[in-house]
């Protein structure tokens, strides 16, 4: 299918929206299953945009930036995920396995913007030390407009101007490179729980993992829906639990008046 010249411009302000909250982390808008799903959403097919998102999630789950590495870009490959499986008719896994060099691509504009942002850190220090509201909150939105106008720009390009050579280096494809890409597509979710697991699991969480995993295995379920409850339930319980834990420990802090004598 083709993507008109609005459906391109509606891609580039997902883009633009979901890079916005990528800076600021509120949201969380950024992650692949949103970014698909919003991208379904402008080009006419929800179905997709889910199953797209579901896979992109499920293999950039565990890629977290560590001090000023940069790993290759989840938004954008979300985004392209869903463009290339809609332009191509692929299948989600393998236009997963195709979106990847657009993922690198978003990885490099991340390396330059964390380069440029040195630059605005020092504007926004000097406007601080003179306690300039103004100008600091000029620098601080300059630096999250520049990373969310390059994103819009690269999907824009990327999913409208570029779409039909990328159908045609698709059509391209022999039936064994397109099967390959599939199961490439299907192994990176694996990778993405394994790095996810490397980060997450710890010998605390390790109960919730096998509370989760007997019962998906042992209990005949219609879908993932009531572990999902569960695990809602018992992350509920966990923070209670915490929260009446430090509540006591800060009542149990005496205060015997001061040291008035100086003493």
């Amino acid at each position: 299918m083709t993507i008109t010249f609005m459906q391109g411009i509606l891609l580039a302000l997902v883009a633009f929206i979901c890079a916005v909250d990528k800076c600021w982390e509120a949201f969380y808008w950024f992650r692949p299953m949103v970014v698909a799903f919003f991208a379904g959403i402008a080009l006419g097919d929800i179905s997709l945009g889910v199953k797209c998102g579901a896979v992109a999630e499920l293999s950039y789950l565990g890629l977290l930036t560590v001090g000023g590495t940069v790993p290759p870009d989840a938004l954008m490959a979300g985004m392209m995920t869903m463009v290339i499986a809609y332009t191509t008719g692929q299948s989600a896994e393998t236009a997963l396995g195709l979106s990847l060099p657009f993922a690198l691509l978003a990885q490099w504009y991340g390396i330059v913007c964390n380069s440029l942002f040195a630059f605005i850190a020092h504007r926004c220090d000097a406007a601080a030390e003179k306690a300039d509201t103004k100008a600091f909150r000029k620098w601080t939105w300059s630096g999250v407009f520049i990373v969310a106008i390059g994103y819009a720009v690269m999907v824009f390009l990327c999913a409208y101007a570029a779409q039909s050579a990328i159908q045609a280096f698709v059509n391209t494809f022999p039936v064994w490179l397109v099967h390959g890409f599939e199961v490439a597509g299907n192994l990176l979710p694996a990778i993405g729980l394994g790095l996810l697991l490397m980060v997450t699991l710890k010998k605390q969480n390790a109960p919730y993992l096998f509370i989760g995993f007997i019962m998906a295995t042992f209990l005949d379920m219609p879908n993932v829906l009531p572990i999902a409850i569960v695990g809602i339930a018992l992350a509920a319980i966990n923070f209670m639990y915490n929260k009446k834990i430090d509540d006591t420990a800060a009542k149990a802090v005496v205060y015997d008046g001061g040291e008035e004598d100086g003493i």
